[in-house]
């Protein structure tokens, strides 16, 4: 028996990178897994894929930011497995333009889709859940949460997610549904390859590596998982300790200072 063996999952931003990741290893589970993505091409691809590999899978186009769309593919969903026990709110855009070189297009379409998709897909999946018996969210944040760089748009929805996954697992914790967050530090995806910013990120992380996409995919695992059942409002950084104080530990390297071990 897999770790999510009976759940149906809905995963956003499912076609390529993290989410594509996420699908493949919550099928090996034993999930059905509903792939959501505006790339249709790659996305049913992906789920064929997976189904050649003896997993369950079906692809859905799905517009986060689209509340009409949210509403057809739950409901799709439902009709395919009878029920939905499980959301990553995967999907996420970047900006990389400080806050004056921001627009305010460019702002609206990155909280649309960070935040807004992630909001709204909760407001669509909960229903559902409840008469399922309960279920599990899990937010893709990141470690732009609790840091400022230059990408205010992406920093700021991140953070938003955090404040979003508290409220949603206070109001929802009385129909069984279990709300949490994951932020992936400093992992190479198609969404920041070629990132300036990488190198520099890579060498203030304690562990002195990138990060995998399996790495942060298999914490995404254990907060959909009953594994987790006593874990709700919480946020898990998989970042190599660059949180708890990779600035730090940086500067005490490069000047010599001593560590507490000595």
């Amino acid at each position: 028996m897999g770790r999510l063996q009976g759940k149906v999952a809905i995963i956003t931003g499912a076609s390529r990178g993290q989410g594509e990741t996420e699908a493949r290893m919550f099928a090996r589970e034993g999930a059905a897994v509903a792939l959501c993505d505006v790339l249709d091409e790659a996305g049913a691809a992906v789920a064929g894929e997976i189904c050649a590999e003896g997993g369950e899978a079906r692809y859905f186009h799905l517009d986060v930011s689209d509340p009409a769309n949210w509403a057809e593919v739950v409901a799709a969903v439902v009709a395919w497995q009878g029920r939905l026990t499980t959301l990553v709110n995967n999907a996420g855009i970047l900006n990389r333009t400080g806050i004056m070189a921001t627009s305010l297009d460019a702002w609206n379409r990155v909280v649309g889709v960070n935040l807004t998709g992630a909001l709204l897909g909760i407001q669509a999946v909960a229903p559902a859940m409840r008469d399922s018996g309960g279920g599990a969210v899990v937010n893709i944040a990141s470690v732009a949460a609790y840091v400022g760089h230059n990408d205010p748009a992406y920093s700021a929805t991140k953070a938003g997610l955090l404040g979003l996954t508290r409220c949603a697992a206070m109001e929802f914790v009385d129909w069984g549904i279990r709300v949490n967050a994951v932020c992936p530090g400093i992992i190479v995806t198609g969404l920041n390859a070629g990132g300036a910013h990488l190198e520099p990120w890579r060498r203030a992380t304690p562990l002195g590596r990138y990060g995998t996409i399996d790495e942060a995919a298999r914490a995404v695992l254990f907060l959909a998982s009953d594994e987790a059942s006593f874990i709700t409002g919480e946020d898990l950084a998989v970042d190599g300790g660059f949180k708890a104080g990779g600035a730090a530990r940086r500067i005490s390297v490069e000047t010599g200072m001593a560590l507490p071990h000595g």
